[in-house]
């Protein structure tokens, strides 16, 4: 099979037409508020809330201010359990806060924080648990809610991945003590950079509106050392019209989803992990696994389809837990993380976005097929 004559890559940005923005920009244009707040910021969270079925969100520049900035809302600090099968971000945001990360190990089904794992790891500095809800899946929310109000520990959850997604009928984003989301380009909805915070009560939304804005409070009050992490108003307003988009950006994911699981199941040695139950899911992103039966190693189907200008990426390999800054913590021993180790050395995740046409998607399958 010949390569590809354009790269796929395992995601593109959707973007809206673009002379849909024009009428924004000119709004933009006049008021000249571009930032601090502005009218589109303030009608994307009145949206949002809407879309997502949750009370209160508040808008920060990016996914990653938003979790340092939500562990500062709830005043965390000492010890914060987590999951090595991450992003680095899930753990930097600890270290910015100088707080210290302990990693404890996933489940092999969903590849979440294992909720056995974590009562172990409870140590008198303990404070809070931060779970991922990796590729959008849910976490298992009830039992790791039933260890933190046993032990009067806070959560938050990284739901960078989790727009949309609805678990047992309801925002899987109300969990927890708090939600954050991504919307940097890579995800299902984006604001080319963006995040948000999703807030249980108005109260706990102020106090993140305050931190976000260099702790002010009004025009000559600072009440916390805040940071600047306020969303503009063009990416508020790209945000907008996204939302005209996004379900049919989700459905069509959902197609490219069903055809890997129907074309994949046939091929020995390649594992596609299951859809949650219970939960309406959002097609973030198609990891398989590549298990010893397949005639190439992980990393040898990497190439093989790298050589053809298919771009997969190893999601989440390597562990947060080998990189420099963490490696040295004792709950980044190997022998402490024997699940998220596995599957780190097996995962491959496949291109998977609304303008991903059949045709791209029937060459990745032939590649994986051997065909």
């Amino acid at each position: 099979m010949n390569p590809s004559e354009k790269p796929i890559y395992v995601t593109q940005p959707f973007l809206p037409p673009l002379d849909e923005l024009q009428p924004y920009l000119k709004q933009i244009w006049e008021s000249k508020q571009l930032t601090n707040g502005g009218p589109f910021h303030q009608e994307l969270e009145r949206k949002l809330a809407d879309y997502l079925g949750v009370e209160h969100i508040a808008l920060l520049s990016n996914g990653t201010l938003a979790l340092v900035t939500a562990l500062q809302t709830l005043r965390i600090t000492g010890e914060v359990i987590t999951t090595p099968f991450s992003f680095v971000a899930t753990s930097h945001s600890l270290l910015w806060n100088g707080i210290r990360p302990v990693f404890v190990d996933i489940e092999p089904v969903t590849l979440n924080l294992d909720p056995e794992k974590i009562e172990a790891a409870i140590t008198p500095h303990t404070t809070a648990i931060l779970p991922v809800h990796v590729y959008g899946k849910p976490s298992d929310v009830d039992n790791i809610q039933k260890i933190a109000d046993i032990y009067g520990l806070k959560v938050i959850y990284d739901a960078a991945h989790s727009f949309g997604v609805k678990y047992k009928d309801e925002s899987l984003l109300k969990h927890g003590d708090l939600s954050i989301l991504s919307f940097h380009a890579t995800k299902v909805f984006n604001t080319f950079e963006g995040g948000a915070i999703v807030c249980p009560d108005a109260k706990t939304k102020r106090r993140v509106d305050d931190l976000k804005n260099f702790g002010f409070a009004n025009e000559v009050t600072v009440v916390a050392p805040g940071i600047n992490a306020k969303m503009n108003e063009l990416q508020a307003a790209i945000g907008l019209l996204q939302l005209k988009y996004i379900d049919k950006a989700i459905e069509r994911r959902r197609e490219i989803d069903t055809q890997y699981r129907e074309q994949l199941s046939r091929v020995t040695g390649i594992t596609c992990p299951s859809l949650p139950p219970d939960t309406v899911y959002n097609h973030a992103y198609f990891p398989i696994l590549v298990e010893k039966e397949y005639p190439l190693s992980r990393d040898g189907l990497y190439d093989k389809l790298r050589q053809h200008n298919i771009f997969p990426r190893r999601y989440f390999y390597p562990l947060i837990s080998d990189f420099p800054m963490y490696r040295g913590l004792p709950s980044a021993v190997q022998s402490n993380l024997p699940v998220a180790r596995k599957v780190a050395d097996k995962v491959l995740c496949l291109p998977i976005y609304p303008l991903l046409t059949s045709e791209a998607q029937e060459q990745v399958i032939d590649l994986i097929a051997g065909n």
